[in-house]
C-alpha cells in the first residue's frame, strides 16, 4: 500500500538517497551533482509558505518517491513549477498518480492557476508521465546547459487547475 503525506525534515535523508540514485543513473533529471539531506532541507525551507513537498511511502515507511511544487523566477506569479522523483525500479506502481493528486490539491490551496513541468526532451518516461496527468505542451527550451557541461533540450508542459477555469 502506498501512502502520500507532506514531506518533513526527517524524510530528507531518504529523499536524498532516492534522488542520488536517479542522478547516478542519468538521463532523466537536470540535476547532475550529488545532493545531501541538508541540500533538500535548504530547498524545502526556500519559499516554504508558497511551496509543497509530498512523499509516497510503503507500509514500512520507506520512501518510494516524492514530488514538489515551487515558484520559479521565470514563471508568472500564478504558476508553480513541479518536479517528480520515483525510486529507481519502482516506476509504474501508481506512485506518481498518488503524489499528483495531493500536489494538485496543494497547488489549488496555495492559489496557483497552473502547474509548469520543465522536462528533459530525452526523458521519455517523464514526458509520458506528465502527458498522462493531463499536462499539455506549450514550449521548448533549446540547449539548456547542465552543471556537468551537458546540453539538453527541454519540453515545457502546463497543467491548468480546474479552479482556474471557473474563475
Amino acid at each position: 500500500m502506498i501512502t502520500v503525506r507532506r514531506a518533513g525534515v526527517l524524510d530528507t535523508r531518504q529523499m536524498a538517497e532516492l534522488l542520488n540514485e536517479i542522478i547516478a543513473q542519468g538521463g532523466t533529471t537536470a540535476l547532475t551533482e550529488h545532493v545531501t539531506a541538508k541540500d533538500i532541507q535548504d530547498w524545502m525551507a526556500t519559499h516554504s509558505e508558497v511551496s509543497a513537498w509530498h512523499v509516497a511511502e510503503d507500509d514500512k515507511g520507506d520512501i518510494l518517491g516524492f514530488q514538489l511544487i515551487t515558484p520559479q523566477d521565470d514563471l508568472p506569479a500564478q504558476a508553480v513549477d513541479i518536479a517528480t522523483f520515483a525510486k529507481v525500479g519502482k516506476v509504474k506502481m501508481g506512485i506518481g498518480s498518488k503524489l499528483f493528486e495531493k500536489t494538485k490539491a496543494a497547488a489549488h490551496q496555495l492559489g496557483y492557476a497552473w502547474i509548469n513541468a520543465n522536462i528533459r526532451a530525452d526523458n521519455h518516461g517523464g514526458l509520458a508521465y506528465y502527458q498522462s496527468r493531463g499536462f499539455e505542451d506549450y514550449g521548448t527550451k533549446k540547449g539548456v546547459a547542465l552543471a556537468d557541461g551537458q546540453s539538453v533540450d527541454k519540453i515545457l508542459k502546463r497543467y491548468v487547475l480546474q479552479s482556474a477555469l471557473k474563475g
